[in-house]
């Protein structure tokens, strides 16, 4: 893989790592339930964020904000 690949993945998976990041600190989950949320990239070059060990209770309050069906 060229440096462009890792450098574009590697941005794909800091924004999206912030954006679950953000998410969470607005549910009011604190930062040492999701602490260990990390972006990677593959040796394929492909973007992933590594959600790593999170607490039972945050993982509780995250399914129940997805199950809430969204607005039309």
């Amino acid at each position: 893989m060229d440096m462009q690949t890792w450098r574009d993945a590697w941005s794909q998976a800091t924004d999206a790592t912030e954006s679950i990041r953000a998410a969470l600190a607005a549910l009011g989950v604190p930062e040492s339930a999701w602490s260990s949320v990390r972006p990677m990239v593959t040796h394929t070059g492909k973007a992933y964020v590594h959600l790593g060990m999170i607490r039972a209770d945050a993982v509780e309050q995250i399914a129940e904000v997805l199950r809430v069906p969204s607005a039309p």
